[in-house]
């Protein structure tokens, strides 16, 4: 049971990055029409925002220590990062410590404006392209993105630690009446999986109780009957690309604690998380985060050591396996609507 319960944690943790990047290629696809492969760059682009703050906050400048000496009895250079001047050594060395939630505050406008350039700049002029064109031009864009992170940044995963008050883990087991350390799991995967849910149902919310959100759905279905009630479906579709770059970047920058960055992490989570819309059901919001953390628990128990002597190299296919045994039996997928992607 303990082992049980520890793969569902797993799987949680793997299907809230699955069911969040999903969560905005739907989002796109549903309101724009849009196949964008460039999603996962922007989920890359997120986590690449908590490592630049990090180094900026670890920005430092060399002072001399007296009270500290060297084997020859010198004075020590020691480096004083600015913020602990600026702010004082115990807040400035929290700020660094928080340097990853801290990061929440900056990606959010910086994918705002990173997803309305994107949508305006070039995703527009694909709306009544066919999705074959679609997924070149913005499986291209991802392609450039990466090549200029990995510029900037080199090729090497770039460690970024959690808080101090989030490393470690939390006696789990204990919690739900187990004996003490029998499940223990990672503190941040916990607060990942809670991050998730809360963005995921503010989003929900955001489309089910706004006034906004209620002309974007009823645009989803109907785009042209919208736009001759006089409302601008057009500056609301691309609120809504912004919206969903924000989710896509925020995803990332509390992965990355999780995961430390590298370049092409984005095209490795974007073609599962394509594979998540697919089996939730193209335009199907619901779908889409059902289906990630259904992938994502299948997958974690797929990694068993059992299954894998049992089956070797199942964790490698269990999502395609999957997705084609919905294909077959659901077309559409599990929540799909009628007529999507069907012309």
């Amino acid at each position: 049971m303990e082992a049980i319960i520890l793969q569902i944690l797993n799987g949680l943790d793997k299907g809230s990055a699955y069911a969040l990047i999903a969560l905005g290629l739907t989002l796109i696809f549903g309101t724009l029409g849009v196949v964008n492969f460039a999603h996962g760059a922007l989920f890359m682009i997120g986590a690449f925002v908590a490592v630049t703050l990090n180094r900026i906050f670890n920005l430092s400048f060399t002072v001399i220590d007296e009270t500290r000496t060297d084997f020859l009895g010198n004075p020590m250079q020691v480096e004083v990062p600015y913020v602990e001047q600026w702010f004082g050594a115990e807040t400035g060395a929290a700020i660094i410590d928080w340097s990853v939630p801290l990061a929440i505050i900056v990606a959010i406008p910086i994918m705002a404006l990173i997803g309305i350039a994107m949508e305006r700049g070039l995703i527009k002029y694909f709306y009544k392209r066919p999705h074959a064109d679609q997924i070149l031009v913005t499986f291209g864009l991802a392609i450039v993105l990466q090549e200029i992170v990995k510029a900037f940044y080199g090729a090497n995963p770039i460690p970024t630690p959690a808080p101090d008050a989030f490393r470690g883990s939390f006696d789990v087991g204990q919690l739900i009446g187990f004996e003490p350390f029998a499940i223990v799991y990672p503190y941040w995967r916990l607060v990942y999986f809670a991050f998730a849910a809360i963005v995921i149902g503010a989003v929900f919310a955001f489309l089910q109780f706004t006034t906004f959100g209620m002309v974007v759905r009823a645009g989803m279905a109907d785009r042209e009957t919208v736009g001759i009630l006089g409302i601008d479906i057009d500056k609301r579709f691309t609120t809504m690309f912004a919206i969903a770059a924000i989710v896509a970047g925020l995803a990332g920058v509390m992965y990355t604690p999780i995961l430390s960055p590298n370049y092409h992490m984005g095209m490795d989570f974007l073609v599962l998380s394509f594979v998540v819309v697919v089996v939730g059901g193209m335009g199907s919001l619901g779908g889409a985060v059902a289906a990630g953390f259904l992938l994502g628990v299948l997958q974690s128990f797929a990694s068993m050591s059992q299954v894998i002597d049992l089956i070797p190299g199942i964790n490698q296919v269990i999502i395609y396996l999957v997705a084609i045994i919905v294909l077959l039996t659901r077309p559409r997928g599990l929540m799909g609507r009628k007529g999507v992607m069907e012309e």
